[in-house]
């Protein structure tokens, strides 16, 4: 009966652990999943857990970041220091976002995840986001296909909400520190380079939009092609199907006076008929 109510263990999980399921006893197996299960819980919790930098951040700050991780991209200012929270490009395959932060203490130098040298940090994301809007200029040139202007737009999407959501956040920053050059300047990069993905996103999209109804056009126009043509290949067939029966009756071994004229009569019978299957094949080659 303690068997049943023991959740399911994989025997790789048990090799893992130098445990053997036949082996056990069902008070030993009882204690090796609860042990197994700790330590998982101890791992998810230590990965979910936000990561301390080598800095002293103000309480007020403290108070208002969570425990797994630093969230959305923003600004917090308390205590005349500044924190602000972004991320760097994010990958079209995941949804895994990483943060890098910067603080800026009260005599206006910055820190980038605990270290020095922050603005040159600063500098160097928002030319990564710059990098990313030339290549996709590139690709968008160069994109001849339909395939390939969803790839470029698969690609593009959230780099743009994340280079949008990045100047948003360093527009608030500016707004909370008024008298920083450095960051006045960093705050125009992150617009100009957010203004950009938008103008090429929205042109991506305009451009497949219009191929795929220059498509759809093309194919509606090929398919009224086929139905005019289906049309007039009925209407030959309609007129042809009784000269057949008439020719393949009048084809019978019967005496009808015919057989003593001159060849002549045969040629000129021959051209009339290569005459009318020319103009009906140009009739139901026109549009």
């Amino acid at each position: 009966p303690m068997l049943s109510q023991l959740s399911y263990r994989p025997p790789s999980v048990l090799r893992e652990n130098n445990l053997t399921p036949l082996k056990l006893s069902a008070r030993q197996y009882l204690q090796a999943s609860r042990r197994m299960t700790a330590s998982t819980y101890r791992g998810v919790e230590a990965y979910m857990r936000r990561e301390d930098y080598l800095w002293q951040l103000p309480a007020a700050i403290e108070a208002r970041l969570g425990e797994s991780t630093y969230g959305r991209q923003r600004a917090i200012y308390e205590d005349d220091h500044l924190l602000i929270i972004l991320h760097t490009p994010p990958d079209a395959d995941t949804d895994d976002r990483t943060a890098q932060v910067f603080l800026r203490s009260p005599d206006g130098r910055y820190q980038c995840n605990g270290l020095e040298n922050g603005e040159l940090k600063l500098k160097k994301l928002l030319a990564t986001y710059g990098e990313l809007l030339q290549q996709n200029e590139v690709a968008y040139a160069r994109a001849r296909s339909a395939s390939d202007l969803h790839t470029i737009l698969e690609r593009m999407m959230p780099v743009h909400r994340s280079a949008s959501n990045l100047s948003t956040a360093l527009q608030s920053a500016r707004d909370l520190v008024r008298d920083d050059a450095f960051l006045i300047g960093m705050r125009d990069e992150a617009y100009e380079v957010s203004r950009g993905l938008e103008l090429l996103l929205h042109d991506a999209r305009l451009t497949l939009d219009y191929r795929i109804a220059h498509s759809a056009e093309e194919q509606a126009e090929k398919t009224q092609e086929l139905a005019r043509a289906q049309h007039k290949l009925n209407v030959l067939a309609a007129i042809t199907f009784p000269l057949i029966a008439v020719a393949t009756l009048f084809g019978m071994n019967l005496a009808t006076g015919l057989e003593n004229r001159p060849p002549a009569l045969f040629w000129f019978i021959f051209a009339v008929g290569l005459g009318v299957g020319l103009v009906a094949m140009r009739w139901v080659q026109e549009r």
